[in-house]
């Protein structure tokens, strides 16, 4: 008996006596009339390139096709297999990746494929204990990578379809502790023929039709072997234990523009949180951080002209920034600096007609925005 039919006798006895096992064979006749035309997947009777598979999953991680879509085009056309990616420097990578977000991925994108090409020829495996092995892919996106890219019956569970699973079920434990049982029902789902196009049913299914709010269930192919629908609350799952947010982390950050059009910038340590990327001058971010104590914390620029000090002058208002595990305020700081000023040790000039193709994450975009705007004003 597959795992999931198992579940059906925790579930209550009316479930049973309802509804139908969900089908396969339901799923992949609603995906061969709806799927997603995605830029990355291979069309109807193409087979699927590993590269290409590989990349999308990289960039779709905690991001939506929406906002993957601009920058997936242009890097494929930039590096369009993965003996060209591996070949680029990691500063083109990160530089093409600001703005996407969560810029661990891009390191590791870059670290995967040098390992593909120096370890396995350029060719990805296909076993997914061997993708598990290679950098930035973790259990879910090796099982992805292996049942798109090599149709092999393993199944992939990212939110999209861990909603999908505990609709199903009407799986009652909340997330994120239930996720080893979702991920064992959804095996349990999976067919032995056409697993590559299951998995992608599976993730159209969830973002189409079983949304989070308002799902669609009188158009989903499943809604007849449906818990939850059953029950009249599938909104409701799956259910969630509260997340703690971080303590909100404030700093001051420096943006220095010298009067021939150049801005001063940094880069910022390869490892840690936006690890490689270039940023303006920033004081630490903390919890107990001091307005009145943060011009201490400033570069260190010493003007060409001796006697002419640099006046670091507070902009009004903040610049606010959600990471994953905190909420951050940065206070900003604003000064002339006179033309020829060398640059502090550990920091640079970039024209500012150039900050676009420099690795600038969302936050320093946000406050260098926020500065030169002020500016203007």
């Amino acid at each position: 008996m597959p795992l999931a039919a198992k579940s059906i006798a925790r579930q209550p006895s009316r479930w049973a006596a309802t509804n139908s096992f969900p089908q396969p064979t339901a799923l992949l006749a609603w995906y061969d009339r709806h799927r997603r035309a995605l830029p990355w997947r291979a069309g109807k009777g193409e087979r699927a390139d590993p590269y290409r598979v590989w990349f999308s999953e990289i960039m779709l991680q905690q991001t939506t096709v929406r906002a993957v879509a601009p920058y997936y085009a242009r890097f494929l056309a930039r590096w369009g297999d993965v003996h060209a990616l591996a070949a680029a420097p990691l500063e083109d990578v990160l530089k093409a990746w600001a703005g996407l977000g969560y810029y661990a991925r891009a390191r590791n994108l870059h670290a995967c494929a040098r390992v593909v090409v120096e370890r396995h020829g350029g060719k990805f495996p296909a076993d997914e204990s061997a993708l598990r092995a290679l950098p930035g892919i973790g259990h879910y996106t090796a099982s992805a990578i292996a049942a798109i890219a090599f149709d092999q019956p393993t199944s992939p569970v990212d939110g999209n379809i861990e909603r999908v699973v505990a609709r199903l079920f009407a799986v009652a434990t909340p997330l994120p502790a239930v996720k080893p049982e979702l991920r064992r029902l959804a095996r349990g789902l999976t067919p032995q023929r056409r697993a590559g196009d299951f998995a992608q049913a599976m993730m159209d299914l969830g973002a189409t039709l079983c949304t989070p709010k308002n799902p669609a269930c009188a158009l989903c192919p499943w809604s007849d072997s449906c818990a939850a629908h059953m029950r009249g609350d599938a909104q409701a799952f799956p259910r969630r234990t509260p997340k703690r947010e971080g303590a909100l982390r404030r700093g001051g950050a420096f943006v220095a523009r010298r009067s021939d059009g150049y801005l001063l910038v940094r880069t910022r340590p390869a490892k840690g949180l936006l690890g490689g990327m270039t940023e303006v001058p920033t004081t630490n971010w903390s919890k107990d951080f001091e307005d009145s104590e943060a011009r201490a914390g400033a570069p260190p620029v010493a003007s060409a002209k001796k006697k002419k000090r640099i006046i670091w002058r507070r902009v009004p208002g903040l610049v606010r920034h959600v990471f994953t595990h905190f909420p951050l305020e940065l206070s900003v700081y604003v000064a002339e600096i006179p033309p020829r000023t060398p640059a502090p040790p550990g920091t640079r000039w970039v024209a500012v007609s150039e900050l676009a193709g420099e690795a600038l994450p969302s936050l320093m975009r946000k406050v260098v925005a926020h500065a030169l705007d002020r500016k203007r004003g």
